[in-house]
C-alpha cells in the first residue's frame, strides 16, 4: 500500500512515541505499535505470541491481575502504574490508561514510559530520608547541648548567691558583678527557650503568641548590655505603625539578638554603631525594618549566599556564619519573608515581611 493510501490514524499508531496496544480478554496482545517493541526490546512476534503477564515484573503481577479483572468487567483503568521487564532484564515503569470494549472482547490501551520519573522520585525520597535523619541528629545534638549547658549556668548563678556583696564597696565591682549575673541569667533563659522550642519541634504548627516589640527589644538589650555599652551602640526604636506581632517568642528574640550582635560585630572601626528598628504597613503587609550604619555588603557578590549556613563575609575572628542563617530560618519558618538592601560602607537595611 502506498503512503497516500495509509489513513491518518495509521500514521498516529505507527509513529506515536507512546506505547499503543490492543489486547484481548484472553490476556494476549492483539496488536501493538512499534513503540512497544522498542521499549520492551522484544520483537512484535514475541510480544504477540506470549501472554502479557509474561512481561510483567513478578512483584506487580498480583496487583495487575486484580485491575485486569475490573477491566474485563467493564471498568476503565486510568493512570495505573506497574513494572515490566525488558528482554535485556531491565526493569521499567509504565503508566497505563485502558478502555475495555465488551462487545468486541478487546481492551484499547496507551502507556507512557515513566522510568525516568520514578528514578527521580526514588532519588528524592532517599534525599528526604537522609535529610530527615540529619535533622533528627541535629535536633538531638542541639537539645542535648541546650539541656546540658544549663547545669554549669545554674552553678554560675548559684556562685553569685554565695558572694557577700555587702563587703564590697567598689561601685564598679558591684556593677560588673550585676552585669555578669544578668548575662548568666540571660543565658539560662535562652537555653530554656531553646529546649521548649525543640520540645514542640515535631508539632505541625509553630507556637506563636502576641509579643510586644518594645519589650522584646528591651529584653535583648538588657541581656547584652555589656556588649552594647562597650561598643557605645545606640539602638533607636519606632513602633508607631504597630507594636505587637504574633510570633514565636524564642524565634523573635533570636532574630533581634543575631541582627544586633551582627551590627556591632561588623560596625565601622571609626564610628559607633547606630541601629534603628521600626515598623511599617506596606499595602496590607506588616513589616519590621531593621537598619544599621555598619560596613555593609557588596550585594552583587554575596546576595545568593547571604543567608546560607556557615557563610561569613568579613575577617572577624568570631564569625561562624550562623547568625543570618538563623534569622532567615526563623522568619521563613514563621511564614514570613526577609530581604536586604546594602552597599559597602553604607550599612544594611533588613526588611522582614510578616505572615498575614
Amino acid at each position: 500500500m502506498s503512503s497516500k493510501n495509509i489513513p491518518d490514524s495509521e500514521y498516529f499508531f505507527k509513529l506515536s512515541p507512546d506505547l499503543l496496544c490492543i489486547a484481548g480478554y484472553d490476556g494476549f496482545f492483539k496488536r501493538i505499535n512499534p513503540a512497544v517493541s522498542n521499549v520492551l526490546g522484544y520483537t512484535p512476534e514475541e510480544l504477540l505470541s506470549r501472554p502479557i503477564d509474561y512481561f510483567i515484573y513478578e512483584g506487580d503481577k498480583g496487583l495487575t491481575d486484580k485491575y485486569r479483572e475490573n477491566l474485563v468487567k467493564g471498568t476503565p483503568l486510568l493512570n495505573f502504574e506497574n513494572r515490566y521487564v525488558t528482554k535485556s532484564g531491565e526493569i521499567i515503569w509504565l503508566a497505563w490508561s485502558s478502555i475495555p470494549l465488551e462487545e468486541e472482547g478487546l481492551i484499547y490501551a496507551i502507556a507512557k514510559n515513566i522510568t525516568y520519573k520514578k528514578k527521580l522520585e526514588e532519588e528524592r525520597n532517599i534525599l528526604l530520608t537522609n535529610l530527615s535523619k540529619m535533622n533528627q541528629h541535629l535536633k538531638q545534638l542541639t537539645y542535648t547541648t541546650s539541656h546540658d549547658l544549663r547545669s554549669p549556668v545554674n552553678s554560675l548563678i548559684s556562685a553569685f548567691d554565695l558572694i557577700d556583696i555587702s563587703t564590697i564597696e567598689n561601685k564598679e565591682t558591684l556593677e560588673l558583678l550585676a552585669i555578669l549575673r544578668s548575662a548568666a541569667e540571660g543565658v539560662k533563659l535562652s537555653l530554656n527557650n531553646y529546649v521548649d522550642v525543640l520540645s514542640h519541634n515535631d508539632e505541625l504548627t509553630i507556637q506563636v503568641e502576641d509579643l510586644e516589640l518594645e519589650e522584646t527589644v528591651s529584653r535583648i538589650k538588657f541581656s547584652i548590655r555589656a556588649l552594647i555599652n562597650h561598643s557605645k551602640t545606640t539602638i533607636k526604636t519606632d513602633f508607631e505603625a504597630f507594636g505587637t506581632i504574633k510570633f514565636n517568642k524564642a524565634y523573635l528574640e533570636s532574630v533581634f539578638l543575631n541582627l544586633i550582635t551582627n551590627s556591632i560585630k561588623y560596625s565601622k572601626p571609626d564610628r559607633a554603631p547606630i541601629i534603628t528598628i521600626s515598623t511599617r504597613i506596606e499595602g496590607d503587609k506588616k513589616q519590621l525594618i531593621y537598619t544599621d550604619n555598619g560596613i555593609g555588603f557588596d550585594m552583587s557578590s554575596v546576595e545568593d549566599r547571604l543567608f546560607g549556613l556557615h557563610q561569613s563575609f568579613g575577617d572577624h575572628n568570631d564569625s561562624k556564619g550562623i547568625g543570618l542563617y538563623l534569622v532567615h530560618s526563623h522568619v521563613t519558618n514563621s511564614g514570613g519573608k526577609i530581604s536586604i538592601e546594602s552597599e559597602p560602607g553604607k550599612g544594611a537595611t533588613f526588611t522582614i515581611t510578616l505572615k498575614d
